[in-house]
């Protein structure tokens, strides 16, 4: 039984890392405990949303997620995780609010984002903590 659950879960492993190599631009990809680590990890830059479907400034976040996964499409990784389904990640994370943006450098945590803020607020902290020009 353990044999097989490890062989489940290496192949759901390669099958999420190939699915990330080979992402739409653009994309938002959803993000929970199970894949978070190889998520960060395997993306030089990530801005990960942390959010809840109840949440209403959680839903205006959205749409600028969207539209900054396509601007810095092949630079930054951009991900979604819900908190209400992954509360050990918000836990680890002491998110007590949302939306919540963190962004990941090499695999490490570098800043956060507490709050609806605007487009351009975002944007312009992403360049900043990312070093993009």
């Amino acid at each position: 039984m353990d044999d097989e659950l490890a062989r489940l879960r290496e192949k759901r492993m390669q099958e999420m890392t190939q699915k990330m190599k080979h992402a739409e631009k653009g994309r938002v990809e959803n993000v929970d405990e199970m894949h978070f680590q190889q998520f960060v990890s395997t993306n030089t830059f990530a801005v990960i949303d942390f959010w809840a479907e109840w949440c209403g400034p959680c839903r205006r976040i959205a749409p600028i997620m969207d539209e900054l996964s396509v601007e810095f499409a092949g630079k930054v990784a951009f991900g979604k995780c819900n908190t209400d389904d992954n509360r050990h990640l918000a836990m680890q994370f002491n998110i007590d609010a949302i939306p919540a943006m963190m962004l990941f450098s090499r695999g490490q945590l570098v800043d956060r984002i507490i709050g609806a803020y605007p487009k351009e607020a975002i944007r312009e902290k992403i360049i900043r903590k990312f070093g993009l020009d």
